[in-house]
């Protein structure tokens, strides 16, 4: 029996991956400091699938306790999602952003080479693309960062295939996400943001449950069809099968590679705001301000490449996102607490 090990497995997407493979009869172990996730929702995921997962308390800032997953367990790939990811936060704390992010995975990648693990998933972001000009964005654009968020995840990427190209042995995929929104149909697990949420979706959802007095519409003068910023917004059940596919893909090709993973289809916020309302019959009152700084008008994904290498598609709608969404939402007002 062998095991694959998620870093940051309790977190928004890490516990919808775990889900994902516990249902198809993979052995999982969580590795996660619960900084911004509960174990609470690793609870769920067993509960939903009725199979049992290793919940380990740890951060891959300390080797030693990496060292010793790998020592305990036969471990024979990682998905790795720990991470910081706020974008305002981390231009407000750079250092730890760059330390969490970069210095976690160096410490992994070193502890994975020490036990010859050497099979990666990477969760990276489209945000290394930075300011693309371009739509579609295929994975060929030029990348750049406008954040510390974005740059970390710019440097892993940098340093991983700096890795491969010293070790042809590893294999490597980079994925990089779009806007993951959305939550398990169930209802039992969903996003849980510490404090102000990062992300659209969580302002609506808190709105709707009366947390919130509206929402805020952070620029309406974008050269978009109704001025709002558009975004390719990609359930998170998809994402989790993307990450599935992407482990399959390991089994079979040497060396690294880098796939986005969006619907290729760009919604603009004020988008999501009336089809969440629709979909759910609830007014969601918001106002339209300022542009924030550093905001793009738009970004969405080629998938094309996705579609051909991983024979991964996404499945679900607008309209599933929203109801999904909302269905965590009034399930959990407090989320996992």
């Amino acid at each position: 029996m062998s095991y694959v090990l998620l870093t940051g497995g309790a977190g928004y997407i890490g516990s919808h991956t775990a889900l994902a493979l516990l249902n198809a009869n993979e052995q999982v172990i969580s590795f996660d400091n619960y900084h911004n996730s509960s174990s609470e929702s690793l609870k769920r995921v067993q509960q939903l699938s009725g199979r049992s997962l290793i919940d380990i308390q740890g951060d891959v800032l300390d080797s030693q306790a990496l060292a010793q997953v790998f020592e305990q367990y036969p471990i024979k790939a990682v998905i790795h999602f720990a991470a910081l990811k706020a974008v305002g936060e981390s231009t407000a704390k750079p250092l730890w952003y760059y330390e969490n992010n970069v210095t976690g995975t160096i410490n992994l990648c070193k502890v994975m080479s020490q036990y010859g693990v050497k099979k990666l998933v990477f969760s990276s972001s489209a945000t290394v693309y930075g300011a693309a000009e371009q739509m579609p964005i295929h994975e060929s654009a030029p990348r750049s960062a406008t954040n510390p968020y974005g740059q970390s995840k710019l440097m892993i990427e940098h340093i991983l295939a700096d890795l491969h190209s010293s070790d042809p042995d590893w294999k490597i995929a980079v994925l990089r996400y779009f806007n993951p929104v959305g939550a398990d149909a169930s209802g039992m697990i969903g996003e849980n943001p510490n404090g102000i949420p990062n992300n659209l979706m969580p302002f609506i959802t808190q709105v709707a449950v009366g947390k919130r007095d509206k929402l805020q519409v952070f620029g309406s003068d974008y050269p978009t069809a109704d001025g709002t910023g558009v975004r390719d917004f990609i359930h998170v059940s998809d994402l989790a099968r993307g990450h599935l596919a992407a482990l399959g893909y390991l089994q079979q090709v040497q060396g690294i590679d880098y796939i986005n993973l969006g619907t290729g289809q760009g919604y603009s916020v004020l988008d999501v705001i009336h089809s969440f309302s629709k979909v759910n019959q609830l007014d969601i009152p918001y106002v339209l301000t300022d542009r924030r700084p550093g905001d793009i008008a738009q970004c969405y994904a080629d998938p094309s490449k996705a579609a051909q290498v991983l024979k991964w598609t996404t499945e679900k709608t607008l309209e599933d996102m929203v109801r999904d969404s909302w269905n965590w939402q009034k399930n959990n007002p407090n989320g996992y607490n």
